[in-house]
């Protein structure tokens, strides 16, 4: 490691492979903690290349527990998180309204690092099991058209790094991996990030396979559509911009975006408004990011996006499939 730091810290990138072999090293212990944190570190203060994140991301793929769905192709909801906007769990609720309108979704998630309450916070507080048993994920996806993939279940080779991570409290370059490593190898993903430059290097990715993508980077910071300005979307189709216009929505203010100040408020936000009892602005932000979903994973129009995920919201759809988890915890 004190080679690989050396390097670094004289802005010599790594190599794809030296990349993998790093991270493949960390999982197995062969680092101590304080390596590992300076390790971290320097790539909060310099620009990740292509080449170490895709390395980085082979090596998480590779040792990852995977799970298969056999045909059933399913699309991942997901941000990088790190933007330091404390809304609401956007894209877990626009996951569930993709699920209630017939997409299949395999959904990647873990604890908040960076904010007060990530995906598995609200699913844990909502009473969501998690697994990593493949038959019981299958029956989830079957049941209820979406299955929880919480993070840590899935990928063992990262224990070492969970707690720094934690303990630093900031966005890492692990941010920038999660939506990448899903053990379902979803066909389809719909992913946010806090940067447009993470934004290209996704894209960059993201072109050498054949998934269907949507990469969304929001011009004022968030990563996913946010409904407060403009958005970038790099796709298989598109290279555009977007405004609130196209999702039949005003503008709006980031304060209706405001997630709650703990986990047990953020779970009741997110029960509110899977039940269409929440604010205009709340339905129309968690609508306009599922609409992106269901365009992605089944080629529709945005406009039908829109229509089919405001279909599932406002009939429920969305919280029925939440309900159909909950009942499968309890049986």
């Amino acid at each position: 490691m004190k080679k690989i730091l050396q390097q670094l810290i004289h802005h010599e990138p790594l190599e794809k492979q030296q990349a993998r072999n790093v991270l493949v090293a960390i999982s197995e212990g062969n680092y101590p903690a304080s390596q590992i944190a300076a390790f971290i570190t320097v790539y909060m203060m310099r620009h990740i290349t292509l080449e170490e994140l895709e390395g980085f991301r082979d090596a998480l793929l590779d040792l990852c527990v995977q799970v298969s769905f056999d045909a059933c192709e399913t699309i991942d909801l997901c941000g990088t998180g790190g933007d330091g906007k404390n809304t609401f769990n956007i894209s877990t609720l626009a996951s569930f309204i993709t699920a209630g309108a017939g997409v299949p979704v395999t959904k990647h998630g873990n604890y908040g690092v960076s904010s007060i309450s990530g995906s598995s916070n609200v699913m844990e507080e909502l009473g969501i099991p998690f697994s990593n048993d493949n038959d019981f994920l299958k029956q989830c996806l079957d049941t209820a058209g979406i299955a929880i993939l919480h993070a840590p279940l899935f990928h063992p080779a990262m224990k070492n790094v969970g707690p720094i991570r934690k303990e630093l409290g900031v966005k890492t370059f692990f941010n920038m991996l999660g939506p990448m490593v899903n053990p379902a190898f979803p066909k389809h993903q719909l992913v946010g990030v806090f940067s447009l430059e993470l934004a290209r290097l996704y894209g960059y990715l993201y072109q050498k396979g054949d998934k269907q993508y949507t990469i969304l980077h929001a011009l004022d910071g968030y990563d996913e559509v946010s409904l407060t300005g403009p958005v970038k979307r790099i796709s298989n189709r598109f290279d555009d911009m977007l405004l609130p216009a196209h999702f039949k929505s005003e503008r709006l203010s980031p304060e209706t975006l405001y997630g709650g100040a703990t986990i047990s408020e953020s779970a009741q936000l997110f029960s509110t408004i899977l039940k269409a009892e929440g604010t205009e602005a709340q339905h129309k932000v968690v609508c306009a990011n599922a609409a992106l979903a269901i365009a992605t994973a089944t080629g529709c129009s945005l406009e039908t996006g829109v229509e089919k995920a405001e279909d599932s919201l406002f009939n429920r759809k969305g919280w029925n499939a939440l309900e159909q988890l909950q009942k499968m915890a309890q049986s």
